[in-house]
């Protein structure tokens, strides 16, 4: 259980990733994303089978479009309007492209689109475009953000924090704040796609970013959330020299398989994008039942199977670790967090383990 959802029957969070396609180059890719729209892509009407998989997990299951780019599909406002009819929580994650112009934004807001997620991993246009490979994106997603909030759609900001770009996190809070974002979701590197060519942050580092991202929590009028980084909520309760008892008493982080899970273009189902190992695929499988039965999800949502410094953690029910990291880096889901520099009262385990 997760606070007021039980995870064991349904995830916080369903993202259906509807095409690999983008006229982005973006260096932290996870999904490796091409010109071209993939061959083998969900169809039109398998892309509704998904949304009706996701309306029997609730009828208010919040579900992410995802990509690639998924304007570069051209049914997107049906599916969007589609999920809507079903009393889904639609959400999207365009590509700050040409494409998302505010007639698109303005169709999508009207067929039912409850939240945009823009992606901001630079405080201006050199460092962004830098990293997403393409002058003028930041532009772009700018124009984009304003188009959001003339056709009333509530607007995410995410961030990827490697090497690259934690140096430019303050620059990019102003930036949330300017254009009105109602959360900052920061995702901490994992390397999976094109993501595998950057450099990390240190740990401690990481626990130091963190440790600023509460303090913005609490100075912004934004929410903040982490991605990949579930160790946020054992930094933030250290912060308050509280234990993991007091994290408990809310939900805790959601992670792969946990609250969380993915489709892909072709229709794998997988714990997160950034954990790229398959329980099924929906085009033979039901969804469903693949999130609530299968070996993979079932094992990933016991945190007492965890092993390492994870599973010694007394932080490991309110934390967890990135399984997908963990995976990234041994090929084992169930690993310790490479991420995380904190060592448990009197665990001694194997170096860097």
């Amino acid at each position: 259980m997760r606070g007021s959802v039980d995870t064991d029957e349904r995830p916080f969070v369903l993202i259906w990733e509807v095409t690999q396609a983008c006229d982005l180059a973006c260096e932290h890719c996870r999904a490796n994303a091409q010109p071209g729209r993939h061959p083998d892509e969900l169809t039109t009407e398998e892309g509704k089978s998904v949304l009706d998989a996701a309306a029997r997990f609730d009828e208010n299951q919040l579900v992410v479009l995802s990509g690639g780019d998924p304007c570069k599909r051209p049914d997107l406002t049906e599916l969007v309007a589609y999920g809507d009819d079903l009393g889904l929580r639609m959400s999207l994650t365009p590509s700050g492209t040409s494409s998302l112009t505010g007639d698109a934004i303005e169709e999508l807001s009207e067929a039912g689109l409850r939240r945009m997620a823009l992606s901001i991993d630079g405080g201006d246009p050199e460092h962004h475009d830098a990293f997403r490979g393409e002058d003028g994106s930041f532009a772009e997603t700018m124009r984009a953000a304003e188009n959001a909030r003339d056709a009333n759609v509530p607007l995410q900001v995410n961030t990827t924090v490697c090497a690259e770009t934690v140096g430019e996190l303050p620059a990019i809070r102003e930036v949330v704040s300017e254009i009105g974002a109602v959360l900052w979701s920061v995702f901490f590197l994992v390397p999976v796609g094109r993501g595998q060519l950057l450099d990390p942050i240190s740990p401690e580092r990481a626990d130091r970013v963190m440790a600023w991202l509460a303090e913005t929590a609490d100075e912004e009028p934004f929410g903040v959330k982490t991605t990949e980084a579930p160790q946020y909520r054992r930094v933030k309760l250290q912060e308050r020299d509280a234990g993991p008892e007091a994290g408990l008493k809310r939900r805790s982080g959601i992670v792969a398989g946990d609250g969380f899970a993915f489709v892909s273009h072709t229709g794998d189902i997988f714990p997160s994008g950034f954990l790229p190992k398959a329980a099924g695929n929906v085009r033979k499988d039901d969804l469903v039942d693949v999130y609530q039965n299968s070996d993979l999800f079932e094992g990933l949502r016991d945190r007492d199977t965890l092993s390492g410094k994870c599973g010694a953690c007394e932080f490991r029910h309110v934390c967890g670790g990135s399984r997908s990291r963990a995976f990234a880096h041994t090929g084992d889901p169930l690993a310790s967090d490479p991420l995380c520099p904190y060592e448990p009262e009197g665990y001694q385990g194997v170096s860097g383990d």
